[in-house]
């Protein structure tokens, strides 16, 4: 389509903010606007979000979008074709199907109070920890949407009764919008997409059906349970009572999943997105592999009922940005996110500081619960620009250490030639973070003009399921590299290779920590 009053909405909610960005026919940003909300944190490594907290902000920010479009001449409200959705995986939700009313807040992905539940499911399963790796891709973490079902189950009176006569929805909070933009009470729609469902431990990654035999030994009952749509379908229509009646919703990906699709990923290729956490994602193609190096098989893609699945070996890193927050919030040494890059660059390396942000345990490649943060090789000389450019290199190293388990997993499938690495996400736009990951890394790292592609891939696969684009229009990354910012290592081999060392060192120091002395 090249009609220039052709628009799709993306409803990009994430784990700290919620947004609404309406894109032209060309995938340019025509209007936008963004809202914080609130993180609960009612014991240590407990992380919550209220559900109607995030429907009030997914409320305003469709609201002042099409405000600012329509103020800067677009006529949004007649040209508005479809939106998609994007969210923060993981994170459950449990509410009343009689009254829409959440029946407790949402348990956030990083939270980790079930890890007694872990620890008893792998003693009582046959396979241990990895005892749904086979079916589900996934091992046995406080991360997926299962244990926090669980941990709701066990704890909360409201949703046991729920459970019992009937009355309880579960969800991620794709569903919880979806739900409720779609009527709610009054008919709301109870769906996911695989790329969500792929998340919770819970669905069979061959078939794409929730997996029978999980649900039986979690003793999770099926009609709590969304039904699961592809990544760009006409799901159904937003209701009256939002900015936006009538409306198809025709797109819904996990965030990590719609970045990929925003960065064109196809086989063999990986991105990496930086927010509160950091993502990296390989496309397997066709090809579900399990890893024998501490990664996730999960779905990347399926853009269409009949469209073929994509999937992906997947390393998540609990802590990125959320690290920078830590030093605005918790220490006051800076005094906003983008001061970091300023005061790192004050120093040309760390002094011999390494920081690892094990504050909920360790993601991929380690997965290890027990460990928390350390700050190590200290001395007098140290100040806080080594500080801030420790915490910067910590990221880069978490990405390499899960980037070396994805070659070893997947060499057959990779693209050949030079590896380069795609980044998006907000911390992308810190230049001297990107140079320090490329040379960690020892290979190229390429940042598109557009950094913010979790919100364009869902709108992709929005304009995709209603004719706005085709996919091969979607994947052609010819035009998109003309644009993009390549950061090439400038590091030697032998220095790069100490400080990996070093790295590794610094990260063994972390284990066997969760039962310090308060």
């Amino acid at each position: 389509m090249s009609n220039s009053n052709v628009f799709i909405g993306s409803l990009d909610q994430g784990t700290t903010s919620t947004r609404f960005i309406i894109y032209d026919h060309n995938a340019k940003v025509v209007g936008s606007h963004q809202v914080e909300f609130t993180q609960f944190y009612p014991q240590a490594g407990w992380v919550e979000h209220d559900p109607m907290e995030i429907l009030e902000s997914a409320r305003t920010c469709m609201t002042k979008a099409i405000e600012k479009a329509t103020a800067d001449g677009h006529d949004v409200e007649k040209g508005l074709k479809a939106i998609g959705i994007t969210n923060q995986r993981e994170t459950t939700v449990i509410w009343s199907k009689s009254t829409g009313a959440p029946l407790h807040n949402a348990i956030v992905w990083m939270d980790v109070r079930t890890t007694s539940i872990c620890r008893k499911l792998e003693k009582e399963l046959e396979g241990g920890r990895t005892h749904f790796v086979e079916t589900c891709g996934l091992p046995i973490s406080t991360y997926f949407s299962a244990l926090k079902v669980l941990w709701l189950f066990e704890n909360v009176e409201k949703v046991k009764k729920a459970v019992e006569t009937g009355d309880a929805l579960f969800g991620t909070i794709d569903s919880w919008l979806i739900w409720n933009l779609t009527g709610g009470v009054d008919g709301g729609l109870h769906v996911t997409d695989v790329s969500n469902a792929s998340r919770t431990m819970l669905m069979n990654l061959k078939t794409l059906d929730w997996d029978k035999k999980a649900l039986g030994e979690l003793g999770i009952p099926s009609g709590i349970l969304p039904k699961i749509v592809s990544n760009s379908e006409i799901i159904g229509k937003v209701t009256k009572g939002w900015p936006i009646v009538g409306i198809p919703i025709a797109g819904c990906l996990g965030d990590q999943h719609a970045a990929m699709v925003g960065q064109a990923c196809g086989k063999g290729e990986a991105k990496s997105t930086y927010g509160t956490g950091a993502f990296i994602l390989l496309n397997t193609g066709d090809q579900m592999i399990n890893s024998t190096n501490g990664l996730l098989s999960t779905v990347a893609f399926k853009l269409g009922p009949n469209a073929p699945t994509n999937y992906a070996l997947e390393g998540s890193i609990a802590i990125a940005g959320a690290a920078v927050q830590w030093l605005r919030d918790g220490l006051g040494l800076i005094g906003s996110a983008s001061e970091t890059e300023k005061l790192a660059s004050e120093v040309d390396s760390t002094g011999g500081v390494y920081f690892v942000p094990a504050f909920n345990g360790l993601f991929a490649p380690w997965w290890r619960d027990d460990a928390r943060g350390v700050c190590i090789g200290i001395t007098r000389f140290t100040n806080k620009a080594h500080i801030a450019r420790a915490v910067l290199e910590s990221m880069c190293f978490q990405v390499k250490d899960v980037l070396d388990s994805m070659h070893k997993d997947a060499s057959e499938v990779e693209s050949k030639g030079k590896f380069l690495l795609r980044v998006d996400g907000g911390a992308t736009v810190n230049n001297l973070l990107m140079q320090i990951q490329a040379d960690i890394l020892g290979n190229p790292v390429v940042r598109p003009a557009d950094i913010e592609t979790t919100a364009l891939g869902a709108a992709y696969a929005a304009g995709l399921a209603v004719g706005v684009w085709k996919e091969e229009e979607i994947f052609s990354s010819v035009e998109r590299m003309k644009i993009s910012t390549t950061f090439n290592p400038i590091l030697e081999d032998e220095k790069r290779k100490k400080k990996l060392e070093s790295w590794c060192k610094a990260v063994s120091r972390t284990f066997d920590l969760a039962d310090l002395s308060l």
